[in-house]
């Protein structure tokens, strides 16, 4: 299973949903980076995606994007092949 990477903070919705669809696809561990604790993080976040909203997830080196694109890759079909890839 490839490593999950998510830029989070404490109160958002958002995140939290992500997360459990993840851990419902069989994701044990996602590496929480908290932009909300860490300017600088928040900072490298939107150096790295352009966005400014969270979540913000990564999948192996593969940027997923936020919540809604994390459903809209579950609903065609494409969220389980990409987290099993090797």
């Amino acid at each position: 299973m490839q490593a999950v990477k998510m830029y989070t903070t404490a109160v958002c919705p958002y995140c939290i949903r992500a997360k459990q669809i993840l851990k419902s696809k069989g994701v044990a561990q996602i590496e929480e980076i908290r932009v909300d604790l860490n300017p600088d993080e928040r900072v490298r976040m939107m150096e790295i995606t352009r966005q400014r909203t969270v979540p913000q997830i990564f999948i192996g080196a593969t940027h997923v994007g936020g919540h809604d694109d994390l459903v809209a890759l579950d609903r065609k079909g494409a969220l389980m092949p990409l987290l099993e890839a090797a």
